[in-house]
């Protein structure tokens, strides 16, 4: 598959009604790439999570089964969790 890394992030949920799911994103994907940087791990992908990322449009790489895709997604800031 021609990959720069050895390792990603596995999507083990994908939150309902989120920027994940609407983006077409499953569990078991495995993020690679987040705008074209790579993504070895949560921290990585937390970095690139930024301010100004949100609400832009980017584009996901993700290994799903033997298949690399490219997924566009528009984050957005996540809502205040209840408690």
């Amino acid at each position: 598959m021609d990959l720069r890394q050895s390792s990603g992030v596995l999507v083990i949920a994908v939150e309902p009604d989120s920027p994940a799911r609407r983006a077409g994103l499953r569990e078991g994907d495995v993020l690679i790439q987040f705008a074209e940087e790579p993504v070895a791990g949560v921290d990585e992908l937390h970095r690139l999570l930024t301010e100004r990322r949100v609400n832009t449009a980017t584009v996901l790489t993700v290994v799903r089964g033997s298949e690399r895709l490219e997924v566009p997604v528009v984050p957005t800031e996540s809502p205040p969790r209840r408690a």
